[in-house]
């Protein structure tokens, strides 16, 4: 396997006021987590709702201030660099929200919406947004309409699209598909598996449904309280899960009775 693209080494994440948390009475969101991504690989990083993956997603785009640890990206400790640079090689880590919703400006077309980080980067060519919109399954001839007149599915492909504007190579992930219907689930996973074939990206897959996990992953870590409990390939984690808490969100997946 070749060389991590982000590792994140005994990362802590505390909140509150300055005093408290150098006395350690903050509130501990990550307590000591480690991860790596690499090129063409997705991890799946799973828990429940409070277990500290946002804030752990935060930290990666440095919306969170880290406690103790490091992040290395691309080379670097983005944790230390300045802001500025911090901001050249942002370009190179995308993120794909839950809502496609409420993650696309309603007051734009889907051509600006894909343009728009070309245009702030002074990189913005038609042709090569229009190339984005095919790639991800929107017609050219949809561009001009706004995000009110896409489904849930088609928003989540612009979304991935305006992602890959950039030309990252790594894109987080968070429940990408949880507020998509079944059947534009699968869609949206298999787009997802082609993309990341096609362009070699690392994937960070957080999710809550275990289900989903399984699927896409090659890789998973669990989160509990902050913590890292438990660590592998798909096939170990969940064909022989060690922790408790792994054991209970793995009984909680449903289970179709066949008569």
């Amino acid at each position: 396997m070749n060389a991590p693209i982000i590792t994140v080494e005994d990362l802590h994440v505390t909140y509150g006021r300055p005093g408290a948390v150098r006395r350690g009475n903050g509130v501990h969101a990550v307590r000591g987590v480690s991860l790596e991504l690499h090129a063409g690989r997705t991890l799946g990083l799973v828990g429940e709702s409070g277990c500290g993956k946002s804030t752990l997603i935060r930290s990666l785009f440095g919306l969170s201030p880290v406690t103790a640890g490091s992040i290395h990206a691309f080379g670097q400790d983005i944790t230390s660099i300045p802001p500025r640079r911090r901001r050249e090689l942002g370009g190179r880590m995308q993120m794909v929200f839950q809502d496609p919703y409420s993650a696309l400006d309603p007051r734009m077309t889907v051509h600006e919406i894909v343009a728009e980080p070309l245009r702030i980067t002074g990189a913005y060519d038609r042709a090569e947004v229009d190339e984005l919109l095919d790639r991800v399954g929107v017609s050219a001839e949809m561009a001009a309409r706004k995000p009110g007149e896409f489904s849930g599915g088609q928003r989540q492909r612009v979304g991935i699209a305006r992602a890959l504007a950039l030309r990252p190579d790594v894109l987080v992930l968070d429940e990408p598909v949880s507020a998509l219907d079944v059947s534009i689930q699968a869609q949206i996973l298999n787009l997802l598996d082609d993309l990341q074939r096609e362009l070699n990206l690392a994937y960070l897959f957080v999710s809550h449904d275990l289900s989903v996990v399984r699927h896409v992953a090659d890789d998973v870590v669990v989160m509990y309280a902050g913590e890292f409990v438990e660590r592998g390939s798909i096939e170990d984690v969940f064909d022989r899960p060690q922790h408790a808490y792994t054991r209970t969100l793995l009984n909680s997946i449903p289970r179709v009775e066949l008569s």
